[in-house]
């Protein structure tokens, strides 16, 4: 009975010593052990005793919770065209709320895409492709959370057709040299230079040479050359011609030859070489003074193919080589030296100023088909 009564009390003391054991080493685990279990684990470090008492006892602490709210998720979709098919090489790009940076990724041969360790909260994805109108989807990742993303569906992009309908500036300067030629002072008197829009279509090489052709042939042209040889063969002008039915068909022909070619050279082969518009534009506008000047300067300054005044080359060369080409034809004895042409040409080009200064004050007045000028020109 005494043996049986010792063995019951030696083995309630080593009970008591083993639990005060166990005890003893549950208090003594350090935070470097838990640490590394941690990482293990893909938990949080936490270095707090008190902490990790609260953790093994099954207990939840403040950190603890923190750290599980921000755990990243993943984020994953496929990507579809509108037959259902899969669409590969989609940009797939992830912006987050509050976040400058994103990400971009590219869908897959099976359409789908991925986001790994994605920050929770709301995001947004944005997803273009090639042909395709781009598409938009916004969703909230919770922590921890795997969030599929339902299937986005490609839409085809609109084809956007621009059409411009108008018409080409050779037929809009044709259509313009029409009503141009219907120009005509006190209703008979071809006035077919002048232009009375501002920003008239520029005339191709053709077009000159067609204008001057009408100008040339013009029955009033022609009747007009008709009455200077009659006062040249009045006054006795260039009589090395004559007199008679012969000297007036030589002072006929003289008179038209420089006619012809004042018209041509000035207007339609050097304007061509030169790019340089022969009209004269109607301006309209602004104090008699300036449409004074305008107007005296329209021999010596012209309006350039291209839309921009420059020196009037045409004009300048063309009086000098009408000068030089009577020489041709004229009588031995009534041929002008260099000098005379020279001179002859500074009247041609006071001429062409004075006839500026007809063109904007004067003629519009008499000419029943003037065109009033464009409404943006209105003062």
């Amino acid at each position: 009975m005494c043996l049986h009564l010792e063995l019951r009390t030696f083995r309630a003391v080593l009970l008591c010593f083993a639990t005060l054991a166990s005890a003893q080493s549950v208090s003594q685990i350090q935070p470097s052990d838990y640490a590394i279990e941690s990482q293990v684990r893909g938990l949080p470090v936490i270095s707090d005793q008190r902490v990790l008492h609260a953790s093994l006892l099954g207990q939840s602490s403040p950190e603890h919770s923190e750290a599980l709210q921000q755990r990243p998720g993943t984020i994953i979709g496929t990507i579809l065209d509108q037959s259902g098919a899969v669409s590969v090489g989609a940009r797939v790009r992830l912006t987050r709320e509050g976040q400058s940076l994103s990400q971009d990724v590219v869908s897959g041969n099976n359409g789908q895409f991925s986001f790994p360790n994605v920050p929770p909260g709301p995001f947004q994805l944005a997803v273009t492709s090639s042909g395709f109108g781009s598409q938009t989807f916004s969703g909230d990742l919770n922590p921890g959370q795997t969030f599929l993303v339902p299937p986005i569906v490609m839409a085809v992009a609109k084809a956007e057709v621009e059409v411009r309908v108008g018409v080409d500036d050779v037929q809009v300067a044709e259509e313009q040299i029409k009503e141009q030629e219907k120009q005509r002072v006190f209703g008979f008197i071809p006035n077919f230079y002048v232009s009375y829009v501002p920003d008239a279509a520029p005339l191709t090489a053709k077009q000159k040479f067609k204008l001057g052709w009408k100008v040339a042939k013009d029955p009033i042209s022609l009747v007009g050359v008709g009455a200077l040889a009659g006062f040249q063969q009045a006054a006795n002008d260039l009589p090395g011609y004559g007199q008679g039915a012969q000297g007036y068909a030589k002072r006929y022909g003289a008179a038209y030859a420089n006619a012809f070619a004042g018209i041509f050279v000035g207007n339609a082969i050097l304007p061509s070489l030169l790019r340089q518009d022969p009209r004269y534009f109607y301006k309209g506008t602004g104090s008699t003074r300036s449409r004074i000047l305008y107007a005296m300067r329209s021999s010596v300054v012209c309006k350039g193919d291209n839309g921009r005044w420059q020196p009037n080359y045409s004009g300048i060369l063309g009086s000098i080589a009408v000068g030089g080409i009577s020489n041709i034809y004229y009588p031995r004895g009534d041929r002008s030296g260099a000098g005379l042409v020279f001179q002859n040409a500074l009247i041609r080009i006071a001429q062409g100023s004075f006839g500026g200064i007809f063109q904007e004050f004067v003629l519009p007045k008499l000419t029943p088909r003037f065109k009033q000028k464009n409404p943006q020109q209105q003062p």
